[in-house]
């Protein structure tokens, strides 16, 4: 989850949102990424969704079994169903997001018996400093207005 956070903070830099997803296979980090949609104008540019785009292309398929994604901040409905169609086994989530979250709070997209394929979630990893970056983030932009 440090190196999330680290990815967290590249994002922050550019004044996006600052979330951040490492993909690991076999106790290595073969995935990255950041939120860039401000940046490339791109709604689908999520941090989840870069990080699951890099594994792919690294693994040389979509099924990414095997896997596990570290998120900073509990994934939106689009990256939770992301996650669960790459068939990550496991979601690490920082923080979880009671207004957006589809790994817990509002839905549980990822442990849906209903789907063909679950990937098990955990919660609360470096909870605290996952959830401060966002605060931070969001009162500095409330700041600038």
């Amino acid at each position: 989850m440090q190196e999330a956070l680290k990815e967290a903070a590249k994002a922050m830099e550019l004044k996006e949102v600052p979330i951040g997803a490492v993909v690991v296979k076999d106790g290595e980090i073969i995935a990255r990424g950041y939120n860039l949609r401000e940046t490339s104008k791109d709604p689908t540019a999520h941090a989840e969704i870069i990080a699951i785009r890099e594994a792919a292309r690294v693994l040389g398929g979509w099924r990414l079994h095997g896997c596990d994604l570290y998120v900073t901040i509990e994934p939106c409905p689009m990256c939770a169903g992301a996650i669960l169609m790459a068939r990550i086994d496991r979601l690490i989530v920082g923080a979880m997001d009671p207004k957006a979250g589809a790994a817990g709070s509002l839905l549980n997209i990822p442990e849906d018996e209903r789907f063909n394929h679950q990937t098990e979630v955990v919660s609360g990893v470096l909870e605290e400093a996952c959830s401060e970056m966002m605060k931070s983030f969001f009162r500095e932009l409330r700041k600038r207005k």
